[in-house]
């Protein structure tokens, strides 16, 4: 049943008798949820957390010590600009920059060939992060630099499947989440079937949606039309965008290039299945192989709550840093270093109400 616009504020209206929490997983959707000033029209029984879904976020402490490691070793570090003022043991990638070392912004996964095609007596690592939007673009590369035998490009694969992660909360008994607001940017690449199991096996809506407020609201509506109705299901409001199959050629890519396997998620552990490493194929490109990398989970810092902020458990201003040790000048946690965290929206845009 389509939904128009009239419908939004006669169904978010029914719920003054139902609390809903609903977890908006996109950072994007948070941050458009506060820009926007959703939450000041939402009745007080709708409550909107937060979730998992900034990549820079959930790359563990381990992993950018890593990737750090390299740098002291003399390769060239290239990764994307957000990832640089992540601070962890030993530094920053900014900071390790500003002390001389290699370490390269890009702004693309093919920029990287250039650079070690440029390069051809340095190793050349590129720190590959984020969800199944920016995997396929790794894939590309690697497949890319394979074809053309390029000896000296590898590739720190820390990319993240979201699904395992989605169950992962959706599983919680302690969060009690009424139903997902589902990344319509993550949904282009996978399409529906990866998140079946939402009403399938946990009985909850999730609903796929743009990021405009008007998309946002309709996937809102939507939930709330679920519980009314009694009947959990997987739907979008999102059809310009998203294909029930999904990408078929990204998708095809990442099958070709990546395999799944465990991966740590900062604050929240390991979770199964949820990373994406590189094939047998392709692993002469792997720079954990390459360079005989030992990934250890890292260890947070001191006080910084980011996990539970990454989980729902507790919203920024809760945790005792945010605001005082803990700034976008100055931060101690990733949380407040990308412009998708949780922590950094809350710090530009949370006035203390539900604004």
């Amino acid at each position: 049943m389509p939904i128009n616009a009239p419908s939004v504020a006669e169904l978010l209206g029914k719920i003054s008798r139902t609390p809903l929490s609903v977890m908006e997983v996109c950072g994007t959707h948070t941050v458009s949820i506060f820009r926007s000033g959703i939450r000041s029209v939402l009745p007080p029984t709708l409550r909107l957390v937060s979730g998992p879904g900034c990549p820079v976020c959930v790359t563990d402490q381990g992993e950018i010590e890593a990737a750090l490691s390299l740098l002291d070793r003399g390769a060239v570090v290239a990764a994307y600009g957000d990832m640089f003022k992540v601070p962890c043991k030993g530094g920053s990638l900014a900071s390790k920059r500003s002390g001389g070392l290699d370490a390269r912004v890009v702004t693309s996964a093919m920029e990287v060939l250039s650079i070690a095609v440029e390069n051809p007596d340095r190793e050349v690592v590129f720190l590959g992060v984020g969800f199944e939007t920016t995997a396929p673009a790794t894939a590309a590369l690697v497949s890319e630099a394979a074809r053309r035998g390029v000896p000296n490009l590898s590739v720190l694969s820390f990319h993240k499947r979201t699904p395992p992660a989605v169950e992962l909360l959706a599983a919680d008994p302690d969060l009690r989440l009424s139903g997902f607001l589902l990344p319509g940017h993550v949904c282009v690449i996978l399409g529906h079937a990866p998140f079946r199991f939402l009403p399938e096996k946990y009985g909850l809506p999730g609903v796929i949606a743009g990021f405009e407020p008007d998309q946002i609201l309709l996937g809102l509506a939507e939930i709330v039309r679920q519980h009314e109705q009694g009947a959990p299901a997987l739907r979008s409001v999102y059809g310009t965008a998203v294909k029930k199959e999904g990408n078929t050629k990204a998708l095809g890519l990442l099958e070709e290039v990546f395999r799944h396997r465990d991966a740590p998620w900062r604050g929240i552990g390991t979770i199964p299945d949820s990373g994406l490493g590189l094939r047998k194929a392709y692993e002469s490109f792997d720079a954990e192989k390459r360079f005989s990398l030992s990934l250890l989970p890292g260890a947070p810092p001191a006080g910084c709550r980011c996990g539970e902020v990454l989980t729902g458990k507790i919203i920024p201003p809760e945790c005792p840093l945010f605001r005082s040790a803990c700034t976008p000048l100055s931060p101690v946690g990733p949380c407040m270093v990308s412009g998708e965290g949780t922590c950094g929206a809350y710090f530009r845009f949370y006035k203390g109400d539900r604004s």
